[in-house]
C-alpha cells in the first residue's frame, strides 16, 4: 500500500513537474487584483467582466499547456513562426481589413490580429539565430548584429505601416532586449540613441497628426483637456484623489461617474488606484517586480543560449507591459494603447503573456532536469 501510494506521489511530481509554483502564485495574486479592480471599472458594462473571467482562465490554460512544451521544440518552431507571421502582415497590408483608418485584420475564416503574433515570433527567432551565431566578435558581430537587426526591422515596418505603432514599439522591444542580452556593445547602444534623438526632427514629419498630438498632450495635457489630453487629466485626477488608503471598493467618483475613459482596457490601474490608494499600487508594483525577478532567475540559470536570451526578453517585455501602461496612465509617457498584464481587458494580450510565461516555465523544467 505504501509502495503504491508513494508511486502515485512520484506519478503526480512528474505530472506537475514543468509547472513553476512562484509564478502561478504571483500571477494569481495579479489576477485576483485584476478581478476586483475589473469588477468596479465594468460596471456599466456588465458583460465584460465575466468576459474578463474567461480571458483569464484562457490565458492560465494557455500558459499551462505552453510549460510542457520543450524548448528544442520551440527552436524548430522559431523560423517556420516568424515567416509565417511576416506573410501575415504582407497579406494584412495587401487584403486586410481597415477599421477606423487602420488595416490591422485579416480574414482567413476568422478575423486575426497578426501582428500579435510577431510579439512572439520575433524573439523566438532572433534567440534561435544568435543560438546559431553564438558569441562573435570584430566584423563577424557587426555582420550578425546587422542581420539582427533587418529580421527586426522588417515586421517593424509592417506593422508601423498599418499604423500601429504601439504594437509596432512592442516587438521592437521585444527583439531588442534579444539583441542587447546577445552582447550588442554599449558603445553601439548609446550611439543608436543618440542618432534617433538627433534625428527627431526628422522623424517629426513622418509621424501622423494623432501621433503627433500625444505627444504635444503629453508635454502639456491641459492644451487639449476636452480632446486628446482628457484621457491624462482624468487618469491623474484618479489617481491623486485615491491618496494613500483609496476611496474605497466601488466608491471611485472618477470611475463610477464615467469620467475616466477606457478605465476597464488601457487605464484600469487609474481605478485601483482612486479606490485602493497608494497602497494597492504599490501591491501591484510589488507582484510585478517579484514576476519580473522570477523570470530573470529562470533566465540566469538556463542552460543553452537560446532559452537564456528568450527567457530574458520574454521578462523584459512583461516590464515593458507594464512601465509603459503606467507611465501613459501617470502622464509620464504618450497614450500608446499597451495593456496592464494580467489586468487590462482583452483576450489577446492575456494569451500573449499566458505564451510567453509559459515558455518561461518550460526553460525553467529544462534547466532542472
Amino acid at each position: 500500500m505504501r509502495l503504491s501510494h508513494q508511486s502515485e506521489l512520484a506519478g503526480l511530481r512528474k505530472i506537475f513537474a514543468p509547472l513553476d509554483g512562484a509564478m502561478i502564485l504571483i500571477l494569481v495574486l495579479i489576477a485576483a487584483l485584476s478581478i476586483v479592480a475589473m469588477y468596479s471599472a465594468s460596471s456599466d458594462i456588465p458583460e465584460r467582466f465575466p468576459d474578463h473571467i474567461r480571458n483569464l482562465g484562457i490565458g492560465f490554460v494557455v500558459m499551462l499547456a505552453f510549460a510542457y512544451i520543450p524548448p528544442q521544440w520551440l527552436m524548430k518552431a522559431a523560423v517556420p513562426l516568424y515567416v509565417i507571421g511576416v506573410v501575415l502582415l504582407i497579406a494584412v497590408a495587401l487584403f486586410g481589413q481597415t477599421k477606423l483608418g487602420a488595416k490591422r485584420w485579416l480574414n482567413v475564416g476568422i478575423v486575426i490580429q497578426p501582428s500579435e503574433l510577431l510579439k512572439i515570433a520575433v524573439p523566438l527567432m532572433l534567440s534561435y539565430y544568435f543560438h546559431l551565431t553564438g558569441i562573435v566578435s570584430g566584423r563577424q558581430a557587426w555582420f550578425s548584429f546587422g542581420l539582427a537587426g533587418v529580421l527586426l526591422l522588417i515586421p517593424f515596418l509592417l506593422i508601423a505601416k498599418q499604423p500601429d505603432l504601439g504594437t509596432a514599439l512592442l516587438v521592437v522591444f521585444a527583439g531588442s532586449y534579444v539583441i542587447f542580452f546577445a552582447g550588442l556593445s554599449w558603445k553601439v547602444i548609446w550611439g543608436l540613441i543618440g542618432t534617433v534623438v538627433f534625428s527627431f526632427p526628422i522623424i517629426w514629419q513622418f509621424l501622423k497628426p494623432y501621433q503627433r498630438t500625444r505627444i504635444e498632450v503629453l508635454l502639456d495635457p491641459t492644451s487639449d483637456p476636452r480632446g486628446a489630453g482628457f484621457h491624462i487629466l482624468q487618469a491623474e485626477t484618479a489617481i491623486g484623489s485615491g491618496g494613500w488608503l483609496g476611496k474605497g471598493f466601488e466608491q471611485g467618483t472618477q470611475t463610477h461617474l464615467k469620467f475616466l475613459p477606457e478605465r476597464s482596457t488601457d487605464f484600469l490601474v487609474a481605478v485601483l488606484s482612486e479606490e485602493f490608494g497608494l497602497i494597492g499600487v504599490i501591491l501591484l508594483l510589488v507582484l510585478y517586480l517579484m514576476l519580473i525577478f522570477r523570470g530573470l532567475s529562470i533566465a540566469h540559470g538556463a542552460s543553452t543560449r537560446f532559452e537564456r536570451l528568450l527567457a530574458s526578453a520574454i521578462t523584459m517585455i512583461i516590464f515593458t507591459y507594464a512601465f509603459v501602461n503606467m507611465g501613459m496612465v501617470a502622464g509620464m509617457l504618450p497614450v500608446v494603447g499597451v495593456p496592464l498584464p494580467f489586468m487590462s481587458y482583452g483576450g489577446t494580450a492575456l494569451i500573449t503573456l499566458g505564451v510567453g510565461c509559459g515558455m518561461l516555465m518550460g526553460v525553467r523544467h529544462h534547466r532542472i532536469r
